[in-house]
């Protein structure tokens, strides 16, 4: 077993991933920026190194950094959370070139993974259905271009192959706009993200996000821990979250999640990983793969009652999983809500010193985060603080858990958003289920 790591990251996943190697036995490096130094988990854990000024560019971005201080506290092995580094190929490759353990998948799957056009063409080869698209990238033949959207049907979406979280996109609804959609989103991804390639889609209207958790080992072994409902978001950013997806039926699921497995088995996946979908009609269409825990983990954690920060551990010590597809079975129904520092109006950001908290409790109730009466919020990173999740044998029964936690829950001396979701959670639309993605930023007015 893997005896000290070293968590590049900060926050409530820095001390999620602390909580679990304590569990484990394993010893904690935190490195940390110079105005994280009161962290929780840096608190709590067993050696500290500082790797930089507040800037992320210069601190939980900077490879020479994190791995250096691996190699002065003689660490085992990085585990990158989300965000940040946790998708950088060239990072993974540095962590295993320099001796140590990525806790996550190869480089050369990150890679594939995080390449929009190569994903889709893995995900086809394995049977898991994708959006009609272009298959590949588009060229500088504009009659090829308008011969593939008519073939594919307006409205198209034009993305980037290397862009993400929202960006790098644009939804073409007539002919007359089509080539000039691809000229800007070409120009604003080699911007972006250092590559023009582009790629065009079926833009599909009213879809709910839904995506799947996997675990695959390095002995060959994959399987599936169900799916979860993403499509409560604002500008692409999920804001609830909840486990299983209502109205997926449980021949949907396995047929699905089959086919996940499968993928993962293909490309030798290794480690925690998401596949996610845009669900519209009774049909999925592959969108991305996460390629690391996602946020909203622990959902999936409370309806299968599987570690999902352990099993990554672990995988990357080089054990098979612990599991089998016939050992997950889904108990009851988990919702999840993210607490943000802003505005819960202008969604602006509020840093600042928090004066009094109180987090709510009782059956069914789990808070993560690193927050405490006293810490003050910077300016420099998210605004995330922290998540809310119930728990409950029933959907109805999770989110009167949730309504009841927003209640208790106190945060003063900045703002939050948890006036929005006590909103969302007593909308008649959320709580029937099933609303797209489109939703909450139409309630909104945005």
């Amino acid at each position: 077993m893997i005896e000290k790591i070293v968590i590049a990251n900060r926050g409530e996943i820095a001390l999620r991933i602390l909580r679990a190697c304590k569990e484990m036995g394993i010893k904690t490096v935190a490195v940390h920026s110079d105005v994280d130094h009161d962290l929780m988990h840096v608190r709590q854990a067993d050696e500290t190194v500082c790797i930089g000024p507040a800037a992320s560019a210069r601190s939980y971005l900077n490879i020479p950094a994190i791995i250096s201080a691996a190699e002065v506290t003689d660490a085992m092995a990085i585990h990158p959370g989300y965000g940040f580094l946790s998708e950088n190929a060239d990072f993974a490759e540095r962590v295993e070139n320099s001796g140590f353990i990525f806790i996550g998948p190869r480089a050369d799957t990150i890679r594939k993974m995080g390449d929009k056009v190569s994903a889709i063409e893995a995900m086809k080869a394995a049977g898991v259905p994708c959006v009609p698209g272009s298959d590949g990238p588009l060229n500088d033949d504009g009659t090829r271009s308008l011969r593939l959207a008519r073939q594919i049907g307006y409205p198209v979406i034009i993305k980037a192959a290397g862009g993400g979280g929202g960006r790098g996109m644009r939804v073409v609804h007539t002919e007359a706009s089509l080539l000039n959609a691809i000229t800007m989103t070409r120009s604003e991804a080699a911007a972006a993200f250092g590559n023009d390639m582009v790629y065009m889609e079926k833009y599909l209207e009213n879809p709910r996000h839904v995506e799947f958790q996997v675990l695959a080992d390095t002995q060959g072994n994959a399987i599936y821990l169900g799916e979860r409902d993403c499509s409560m978001q604002r500008r692409h950013q999920k804001v609830v979250e909840e486990a299983p997806a209502p109205g997926i039926t449980e021949e949907e699921r396995v047929r699905i999640g089959e086919r996940c497995a499968e993928a993962c088995r293909q490309i030798g996946y290794r480690g925690a990983g998401t596949f996610e979908f845009l669900y519209e009609n009774g049909e999925f269409f592959f969108i991305e793969m996460n390629t690391r825990v996602q946020v909203e983990h622990p959902v999936t954690e409370l309806v299968t009652g599987v570690d999902i920060v352990k099993e990554q551990i672990r995988i990357a010590a080089g054990e098979p999983l612990a599991y089998r597809q016939q050992d997950i079975v889904l108990r009851g129904h988990a919702v999840e809500c993210r607490i943000n520092a802003e505005d819960p109006k202008s969604f602006m950001p509020s840093p600042g010193d928090i004066s009094s908290l109180h987090v709510p409790g009782g059956p069914g109730v789990r808070v993560d985060t690193h927050i405490y009466a006293g810490y003050r919020v910077p300016p420099h990173y998210d605004s995330m603080i922290g998540k809310l999740i119930t728990h409950g044998e029933t959907r109805e029964s999770a989110l009167a858990r949730m309504r009841t936690a927003l209640d208790e829950m106190v945060v003063e001396g900045i703002r939050t958003n948890i006036p929005l979701h006590r909103e969302i959670l007593r909308d008649s639309a959320f709580m029937a289920g099933g609303a797209n993605i489109h939703y909450l930023e139409e309630k909104l007015g945005l």
